[in-house]
């Protein structure tokens, strides 16, 4: 299998579990002794990516003093757990999702030292540079016309040229 092959399947279960259709039909691809593995190196490989957003991020807004990579990858550890559980765990998606962005904020406010604003200001710009990525790597693949059918806002980005 090549690279972006690996990717394509990767972002098509990522859009899926987003979407909370974890069981589609590109998870069965995987061969079923090494999906534990797979969820595993997806849980390391976002961890990481994570925390460099966040550390890249926190140096941005709250700069560099209070801003270390420890303190991302804490945050990026902790937040991608607990916001695991809320999901695994509650059956509502809306309350789930609401601890979620709450539990995310607090990390960042106590660990960067920052208020709510500040938090708030983190965690939107650790979204726009992520989308960006994600954006840019789709075009370097040239899979975003296959995310477009599962993400509404790909397909205004579609309906006005500009992929």
């Amino acid at each position: 299998m090549e690279f972006p092959q690996l990717f394509e399947i990767v972002a098509f279960l990522s859009v899926n579990a987003a979407n909370g259709k974890g069981g589609g039909s590109l998870w069965n691809l995987i061969p079923e002794p090494l999906r534990l593995l797979f969820l595993l190196a997806l849980f390391f490989v976002e961890l990481l990516v994570l925390a460099v957003l966040l550390h890249f991020a926190g140096l941005i807004i709250v700069g560099g003093r209070k801003a270390r990579f420890s303190d991302a990858f804490i945050i990026a550890l902790i937040g991608n757990v607990l916001s695991t559980l809320f999901f695994a765990f509650i059956p509502y998606y809306w309350i789930a999702s609401f601890l979620s962005i709450i539990t995310w904020l607090l990390l960042i406010k106590n660990l960067y030292e920052t208020g709510w604003l500040g938090a708030i200001a983190v965690g939107i710009l650790v979204i726009l540079i992520y989308l960006a990525i994600v954006i840019i790597l789709l075009f370097v693949f040239g899979i975003i016309k296959e995310i477009g059918e599962f993400l509404p806002f790909f397909n205004l980005f579609l309906l006005f040229g500009c992929v």
